[in-house]
């Protein structure tokens, strides 16, 4: 069996076919990369994403704070988590309101520094819901 040419098709590939959400903003917060799995956990099409500021997916409550986060780690190179997966709201186009695990890497090079974040994402929020009935009130 050949061995596949590495080429700049072939990473398409791999990340239009990825398991999670990929999700590549340049370092002013705009979507330039948005694969089939975050449409389908976000609810937006490439085309509708794409090009658009992330405040698409955040809630309006969280925004100060993500910007804060994401301004920092843009200016300092290095991101709070160091690529751990956390826990947070996000915003679906046709449901509103789900939980998502994110996990945050910064992309770059040695010529240009931080050029963006890389995200990758699942939706947790029937897992999320469930562990958070079974606790039950706080």
């Amino acid at each position: 069996m050949p061995r596949p040419t590495l080429d700049f098709d072939f990473y398409r590939r791999m990340v239009e076919q990825a398991p999670e959400a990929m999700i590549f903003a340049d370092r002013e917060g705009i979507i330039r990369l948005w694969n089939a799995k975050a449409e389908a956990v976000f609810g937006y099409g490439a085309n509708e994403a794409v090009g658009r500021n992330l405040d698409l997916i955040i809630p309006e409550n969280l925004r100060e704070a993500h910007w804060r986060g994401y301004n920092r780690a843009i200016a300092e190179g290095k991101t709070k988590y160091g690529g751990k997966a956390m826990a947070t709201r996000a915003v679906h186009k046709a449901s509103g309101r789900i939980y998502v695990e994110m996990s945050f890497s910064l992309a770059g090079d040695a010529h240009q520094g931080v050029l963006g974040a890389l995200a990758t994402a699942r939706d947790i929020t029937e897992r999320y819901l469930a562990e958070r009935a079974w606790r039950g009130p706080q």
